[in-house]
């Protein structure tokens, strides 16, 4: 499967996982986690072992994708930011993802309601819920979400790190919030009975918009301000908000957990536990903004990064603190059991299990069954 955009724009690096390189599982996984929903509310899939142009995915990287237990990840369709073929761009996008699903009936499963997650966890699939990171690609022109519904986007997140049409971004300096284009995009989000994202606003944005918002919502990716204060981060206040509309808020493996930029798995750990105090342990996810593989990260992988971050620069979507040399996760959890090692580590901290399988999805299926219908 050729590497899209999405790797290169928005800092995945699921590219280089690669079954040579990447550590196999050395033991079962244990019996709650082997029984739990396992959902990945902002991911992303990738395959370095297959050619480029394959669309069927290798039988290495779907062994891996396997044993990493993930049920279901949400994808993004490309792009963000503002560009004057921003639609064409995100058609193309959703055809390439469309062939991709095709040629993986036996492997994967795109997510029209909630009960399909259900169903891949019954079936061994791996469940595909469409996403954008922003509403550029619909500007005014809100018929497109009636569109990108029927195709099959189930997820659309109001604005990505700068100004659009609708509202402005996380490092917009002016943080001047929702537009009335913004508010009838909400609107019509809800009407379609999409879910509403959050993750990526600048604050004026995502406080106006909990406001305004009539139904449950998510801020997929995110950390808590209160721990690190970085504009990608988001205060208790809003954690609060999502929480009192029904909403989740979901945990991202990424630097801006720290103020060094160097998280570690205690970090995120931690910043889990601030969130499900503020929210309530029915409100908290995970939202890695990473591949469901570990990364390799070697010298290819280290190239690739300074590209990355390049190219984000370039473009002015780069976040305070982004660098050529700071990968975009949590060394700590980069492996292919992370998220039960996560759910492990969060038991010693004394989590349930309940509580624990609550967070790595069964919070978001009850989320996505109350929106989706």
């Amino acid at each position: 499967m050729k590497v899209d955009r999405r790797t290169m724009m928005l800092g995945g690096v699921a590219a280089f996982a690669s079954a040579s390189a990447v550590a196999q599982r050395t033991a079962k996984p244990t019996e709650w986690y082997r029984d739990a929903i396992v959902i990945d509310g902002l991911g992303g899939i990738g395959d370095a072992s297959g050619p480029n142009g394959e669309l069927r995915l290798s039988d290495s990287t779907w062994a891996e994708m396997r044993q990493t237990g993930l049920t279901a990840v949400r994808d993004t369709l490309l792009p963000v930011g503002n560009h004057a073929d921003s639609w064409e761009q995100f058609s193309k996008k959703l055809d390439e993802y469309q062939r991709l699903l095709l040629a993986n009936p036996d492997r994967l499963k795109l997510v029209d309601k909630a009960a399909d997650i259900t169903a891949c966890k019954r079936d061994g699939k791996l469940g595909i819920i469409l996403g954008t990171q922003d509403t550029a690609m619909v500007g005014p022109a809100l018929d497109r979400l009636t569109e990108m519904k029927k195709r099959g986007v189930r997820c659309v997140q109001l604005t990505y790190n700068l100004a659009n049409l609708s509202g402005d971004g996380s490092i917009e300096p002016r943080n001047a919030g929702l537009t009335n284009l913004g508010r009838d995009t909400i609107r019509r989000i809800e009407a379609e009975k999409l879910l509403l994202d959050f993750a990526h606003g600048g604050a004026r944005t995502i406080e106006e918009g909990i406001a305004f918002a009539r139904r449950p919502l998510t801020i997929s990716h995110t950390g808590a301000r209160a721990i690190a204060d970085h504009p990608r981060n988001v205060s208790d206040a809003a954690i609060r908000g999502v929480a009192d509309k029904g909403g989740v808020i979901g945990v991202y493996f990424m630097p801006y957990l720290a103020k060094d930029m160097h998280a570690s798995g205690s970090t995120l750990l931690d910043h889990i536990d601030h969130v499900a105090k503020v929210a309530g342990e029915d409100h908290v996810a995970i939202g890695s903004d990473g591949g469901v593989l570990p990364v390799t990260i070697d010298a290819k992988a280290i190239e690739f990064a300074r590209k990355d971050y390049e190219q984000r620069h370039a473009a002015g979507i780069a976040a305070p603190g982004e660098g050529p040399d700071v990968f975009p996760l949590v060394r700590d959890y980069n492996s292919i059991d992370k998220l039960e090692r996560l759910g492990s580590d969060l038991i010693k901290r004394g989590w349930t299990t309940t509580r624990v399988e609550k967070l790595l999805g069964r919070n978001l299926l009850r989320l996505y069954g109350e929106v989706w219908g």
